[in-house]
């Protein structure tokens, strides 16, 4: 596994599969590259797929410094940098939506193009989960916690039939320190004054079902940004992209082979 130095003396792992234009696939909050196994192959017969372990996961250093999605978007930035790319499409869901839209505000010369899945704009704009949701995921039984979250990713009948492992409830490997760094990286980030200024062709993706990211942060992000585009995908929650493949991946696809 290839791994690049940040300028603040953190090793960043990252992973490249399939070959064509570089695509960056961003994961959720305290999640390695694994997010994405159940849907990579999707892209890597059109694209070059580049994910990597945020600061904190994986194979990544776990450093005692604070945390946000500008410092994760700038170790995007050194993974592009070390693999001699100037511009990607990234995709970025969940957290990995936040940093996209980071790494856009920062280093828009770097974006060729921008899909924000199930994400937020963050701040006092961002529409935050109900506090039901956040009592579930706080449960005191760290069984109960986790089954709240496994039933806000997914419906109750793809767990029937897809009862895991799901490589989209977190990095098991990550210490306690990390995991804090992760929520307070989410709950600080605040993109709503850089969205009009992105000139990045957007696709806005979200599930009509999602309460752990609520749905209604979708067409904030695609009013705000301009001419980008909005799809809601019915009945999906928060795990869009493996659940609804069939509908996300082509639409991801389509939307990145299209004109610029």
């Amino acid at each position: 596994m290839p791994y690049v130095t940040t300028p603040d003396e953190v090793r960043i792992a990252y992973q490249v599969r399939g070959q064509g234009p570089p695509l960056v696939l961003l994961a959720g909050q305290a999640n390695n590259h694994r997010w994405w196994d159940g849907v990579r192959a999707d892209f890597t017969s059109a694209h070059t797929t580049i994910t990597l372990d945020y600061r904190g996961t994986g194979g990544s250093d776990a450093p005692h410094t604070p945390y946000s999605t500008g410092r994760f978007a700038q170790d995007v930035r050194c993974v592009l940098d070390d693999l001699g790319i100037g511009r990607a499409d990234v995709y970025g869901t969940s957290m990995g939506g936040r940093v996209a839209q980071e790494l856009t505000a920062r280093h828009p010369e770097r974006v060729r193009a921008l899909v924000l899945g199930c994400t937020s704009p963050g701040g006092r704009h961002g529409i935050e989960r109900g506090d039901d949701v956040r009592r579930s995921l706080a449960a005191e039984e760290p069984a109960e916690a986790r089954r709240a979250l496994r039933e806000l990713m997914y419906t109750p009948a793809w767990l029937t039939t897809h009862p895991g492992p799901h490589h989209t409830l977190g990095d098991p490997g990550m210490l306690p320190h990390a995991r804090r760094g992760h929520l307070a990286a989410s709950r600080g980030h605040d993109a709503w004054d850089s969205l009009p200024h992105f000139r990045a062709p957007t696709l806005v993706l979200h599930g009509g079902d999602d309460l752990l990211n609520p749905t209604a942060n979708a067409p904030l992000l695609a009013e705000r940004i301009p001419g980008a585009r909005l799809h809601v995908i019915p009945g999906a929650r928060h795990a869009y992209f493996e659940e609804f493949r069939t509908i996300a991946s082509p639409l991801v696809l389509d939307f990145l082979a299209g004109p610029r």
